[in-house]
C-alpha cells in the first residue's frame, strides 16, 4: 500500500529517490567497490516495496526511462564494429550460438517445470538477452578495454538483436492466439521491429549529414545526437515502435556514417549519468516481493543454465575465435546482467494492453537478483581479465 503523502509530496518522491539512490551508489562504489548501479537497483527494491516510491509506470515516466534507456543503446550501437563482425565471423558465430544454447536451456527448464508454451517461449527469449544499459554503465564506470571487453558488447548486440526479434515474434502470435487478427499480430511484432530499424536508420543518416553541414568533421557531435535520441525515442514511443530498436539501429548507423562521438564524453555526460540512476531504479521500482518470493526457486534454476549455456558456448569457441580459454570464460561470464533491457520490453508489450510480468514471476526474481549481482560479475570478469583501468594500474 503507497504510502500517504500530502500531494506536494508525491511530485517529490521520484527526485527524492533519484537523490537517495545517487548518494547511496557513491558510497558502495567508494566504500565496497561495488558498481554504483547495483546500489542504484538495490534503492529502488527498497523504495518501491515500501511504497515511498509508487509501483508501476506512467506515460511521462516511462517515456524518460526510454529516453534514457535510448542514450545507452545509441552509444552501445556506437560501439558495436559491424565490419569487424564479418571479418572474424567466429565472434559472429559465438553470439548466435550461446543466445541459441541459453534459450533452449530455459526453455527446456521452464517447460519441465510445467509452465504454459507460450509464457516459456517468451521468457527464453528474455533470457538470449545481456543487458547493454549494465554493460556500459560498467565498461565505462571501470574505463576497461580489450579482448574481453570488444567481445562481450559485440555478442550483447548480437543477442539483444536476437531477443527483440524472438520476443516480438512470440507476442505477434500471442497477439493472432488471442485476437485471430493476422493483420493486427503482425503488426505487433515484425512489422514493428522494420518500421523501428527504418526509422533509427534513418535518423542516422539524416543526422550525419546533417552534422557535417552544420558543426563540420572538427567538433564532437555529442549534444547533437542526445538531442536526436530524444527526439527518435519520443517519435516511437507515440507511434507504438520500439525505441530499442530504433535506437540500437541509430547507434549502429551513426557509428559506420563516421561522425565523431566524443570519448570524453561516456555515458553522454551528466545528462547519462542522471538518467541512468533514474533508469536503474525505475527497473527496480517495477518488481514486487511476493512476485519475487513466488518464482526465486525456478528463477535460480534459469539462471543457472542460463548461464553455463553462455560460458560452455563461449569457452568452447573461444580458441578458434582468437581468445585464450580463460578470456573466453571471463567473456562468458561477463554476460551475466539481463534486467533492464527485460524489463524494457515487458513495458513496451504492456503498451498493447499484455501484462506479461504478471505471467513471468520467475523473471521478477531473475530480474532482481541479476540487477542486484549481475553488474558485479560483469566487473570482476573485466578486472580479472586485466581490462579494467583500476587493475591495469596495479
Amino acid at each position: 500500500m503507497a504510502f500517504p503523502f500530502p500531494a506536494l509530496a508525491v511530485d517529490l518522491v521520484w527526485p527524492l529517490g533519484v537523490v537517495v539512490a545517487w548518494i547511496a551508489g557513491e558510497l558502495g562504489h567508494r566504500w565496497l567497490a561495488l558498481p554504483r548501479i547495483s546500489v542504484y537497483a538495490v534503492v529502488g527494491f527498497g523504495l518501491g516495496q515500501s511504497g515511498l516510491l509508487p509501483a508501476g509506470s506512467n506515460d511521462s515516466m516511462l517515456l524518460l526511462v526510454n529516453v534514457a534507456f535510448g542514450l545507452v543503446l545509441f552509444e552501445f550501437g556506437y560501439r558495436i564494429n559491424l565490419r569487424w563482425l564479418r571479418l572474424n565471423a567466429w565472434v559472429t558465430a559465438t553470439g548466435v550460438l550461446e543466445a541459441s544454447c541459453a534459450f533452449a536451456a530455459v526453455y527446456a527448464v521452464a517447460r519441465a517445470s510445467g509452465m504454459p508454451l507460450l509464457t516459456t517461449l517468451l521468457l527464453a527469449s528474455l533470457a538470449m538477452s545481456t543487458s547493454p544499459a549494465v554493460l556500459m554503465r560498467v565498461v565505462n564506470e571501470q574505463r576497461s578495454s580489450g579482448q574481453v571487453t570488444e567481445r562481450v558488447l559485440h555478442i550483447a548486440a548480437i543477442n539483444c538483436v536476437m531477443a527483440v526479434f524472438v520476443f516480438k515474434v512470440t507476442v505477434g502470435f500471442w497477439t493472432f492466439q488471442s485476437s485471430g487478427n493476422l493483420g493486427h499480430a503482425v503488426s505487433t511484432s515484425v512489422l514493428v521491429l522494420v518500421v523501428s530499424a527504418g526509422l533509427g536508420a534513418a535518423f542516422g543518416v539524416g543526422v550525419a549529414g546533417l552534422l557535417r553541414r552544420v558543426i563540420g568533421h572538427g567538433r564532437d557531435a555529442t549534444v547533437a545526437f542526445a538531442l536526436a535520441v530524444v527526439l527518435l525515442v519520443t517519435t516511437t514511443h507515440a507511434f507504438g515502435f520500439s525505441p530499442v530498436f530504433a535506437t540500437l539501429t541509430f547507434g549502429l548507423v551513426a557509428r559506420h556514417r563516421r561522425v565523431l562521438l566524443s570519448q570524453a564524453q561516456r555515458n553522454f555526460g551528466a545528462l547519462g549519468d542522471l538518467l541512468s540512476v533514474l533508469l536503474f531504479v525505475f527497473v527496480a521500482t517495477t518488481l514486487e516481493w511476493h512476485r519475487v518470493a513466488t518464482g526465486l526457486l525456478l528463477a535460480l534454476a534459469l539462471i543457472a543454465v542460463r548461464l553455463v549455456a553462455k560460458v560452455a558456448v563461449v569457452v568452447a569457441l573461444s580458441h578458434v575465435s582468437g581468445i585464450s580459454w580463460r578470456k573466453g570464460a571471463l567473456t562468458g561470464l561477463a554476460l551475466t546482467p539481463v534486467s533492464v533491457f527485460a524489463i524494457l520490453l515487458l513495458e513496451e508489450a504492456s503498451n498493447l494492453g499484455l501484462n506479461l510480468v504478471d505471467l513471468l514471476a520467475p523473471l521478477a526474481a531473475a530480474t532482481l537478483l541479476l540487477e542486484i549481482v549481475g553488474p558485479i560479475v560483469t566487473q570482476w570478469a573485466l578486472i580479472a581479465a586485466g581490462e579494467a583501468a583500476e587493475s591495469q594500474r596495479r
